[in-house]
C-alpha cells in the first residue's frame, strides 16, 4: 500500500495543523500552571487551595501527555522529509492506511505498538 504523494502531503498538514494546535494547548495549560500565586488567595478555605491544586496537577498530567504527542507528530514530520512515512519504526512493516488515518501521528504498526507498551520491545 505504498502512500501516494498527495497522501504524504496531506498527512503533512494534518501533522502541521495538529501540531500547532496541540503546541497551543500545552502553552495556555502551562501559562496555568506557572501562575499559581494569581490562583491563590481566591480559595477561602483549605480543602479549596487543595482542589486547585489537584486542578493544577492534573494539568501537568495532560501537558505531558500532549507532549508526548508532539514529540510523535515531530517524528511523523520527520519520517516524511526521510521518505520513511507510513513505516513502521520497530518492525519495518507497512503501517496500514486506516491507522494512519485515526493518527497519522502513529510510528508503529498496532502489533509492534502493543508490544511495546507492555515492554516486549
Amino acid at each position: 500500500m505504498t502512500l501516494k504523494k498527495k497522501d504524504i502531503e496531506r498527512f503533512k498538514e494534518r501533522l502541521e495543523l495538529l501540531k500547532r494546535q496541540m503546541t497551543a494547548l500545552v502553552r495556555g495549560a502551562t501559562e496555568e500552571v506557572k501562575s499559581p500565586e494569581e490562583t491563590r488567595g481566591y480559595s477561602q478555605h483549605q480543602a479549596d487551595e487543595g482542589t486547585d491544586d489537584f486542578g493544577r496537577t492534573i494539568s501537568l498530567e495532560i501537558t505531558s501527555k500532549e507532549f508526548d504527542v508532539i514529540r510523535q507528530i515531530d517524528r511523523a514530520l520527520e519520517k516524511i522529509n526521510e521518505g520513511t512515512y507510513g513505516v513502521c519504526d520497530i518492525t519495518g512493516e507497512e503501517i496500514p492506511l486506516p491507522r494512519l488515518e485515526a493518527i497519522p501521528y502513529a510510528n508503529m504498526t498496532v502489533k509492534a505498538q502493543e508490544k511495546f507498551e507492555k515492554g516486549l520491545l
